[in-house]
């Protein structure tokens, strides 16, 4: 559990919510998870750009970013290397799913440690499987980061193989969409490729600057087939950046140019790829 110091609630040092905020009962409100070296969040722009997407598509009021962003630096002052959780709920409300007519959004704001970043895991790639658990359609929460993810609780909790670093979810139809808590990206008959996000998934930040920084890449809907014949597959996210798949099951993969390219891309955007 963080200590009380690295969270604030609506800008004062606690740990707790109220047990009738709507975020709790309902899971209604967005959440983003950032990245910080030395006091540097080099994709806030973009975590900042999909909340405030997030909260028009949940017609919650947009926080305000400068007091984000200075809450941010408060919690995590002293941490090189940190994790800034930024969730934003729909606030206190009356027994029921009828959102109030005037909402008074609950903001909670926590620094953590950043994870260790093994050298080898960037280097040669990490194991993943495939999950059993698929996710649901819903088009309106499609690619928004709200705070319900049972699907990712659920898909998690199929291993406890510490070999494994990730799972491969799909939707209902069977086509891949994501990992448990990274996006999805596969060289294809030399085409650059990750699912489409229309339906269900996250549209991660690291994601998105993976687009904006390689020209031409085919956002398409994936089968498991071609996944199989890919010749590079990468996991991004805000806090871990451009991660080589090893192998998913018996397929084996070999960190290529395309993914070299983006890890230094990643480096040159400021972020380290390890850390001790």
């Amino acid at each position: 559990m963080a200590a009380s110091g690295r969270v604030l609630v609506d800008g004062v040092p606690t740990g707790t919510v109220s047990a009738f905020d709507r975020g709790l009962a309902y899971g209604d409100g967005l959440f983003e998870t950032i990245r910080l070296v030395q006091g540097r969040a080099p994709l806030w722009s973009r975590h900042l750009r999909r909340l405030l997407e997030g909260a028009v598509r949940l017609r919650l009021p947009a926080p305000d970013p400068d007091l984000l962003w200075r809450e941010a630096m408060m919690v995590s002052a002293g941490l090189e290397h940190a994790v800034v959780r930024l969730t934003v709920t729909r606030g206190l409300g009356e027994r029921g799913y009828a959102p109030p007519l005037s909402a008074t959004p609950t903001r909670v704001v926590a620094a953590f440690d950043a994870p260790a970043m093994r050298g080898d895991a960037y280097a040669q790639g990490v194991r993943v499987r495939w999950c059993e658990t698929r996710l649901a359609t819903q088009p309106l929460l499609a690619g928004i980061k709200h705070l319900n993810r049972l699907e990712q609780v659920l898909a998690r909790a199929e291993w406890s193989d510490p070999a494994v670093a990730e799972g491969l979810l799909c939707d209902l139809d069977g086509h891949p969409i994501s990992a448990t808590m990274s996006n999805l990206f596969a060289v294809v008959d030399g085409v650059l490729s990750t699912p489409m996000l229309d339906r269900c998934g996250v549209a991660g930040v690291a994601r998105a600057e993976v687009l904006a920084a390689r020209e031409g890449v085919a956002v398409v809907q994936l089968d498991r087939a071609a996944l199989d014949r890919a010749s590079e597959l990468f996991l991004t996210s805000a806090v871990r950046g451009i991660l080589p798949v090893q192998a998913v099951g018996d397929n084996v993969y070999v960190p290529g140019p395309v993914t070299r390219a983006l890890q230094q891309h990643w480096r040159g955007l400021g972020f380290p790829l390890e850390q001790a």
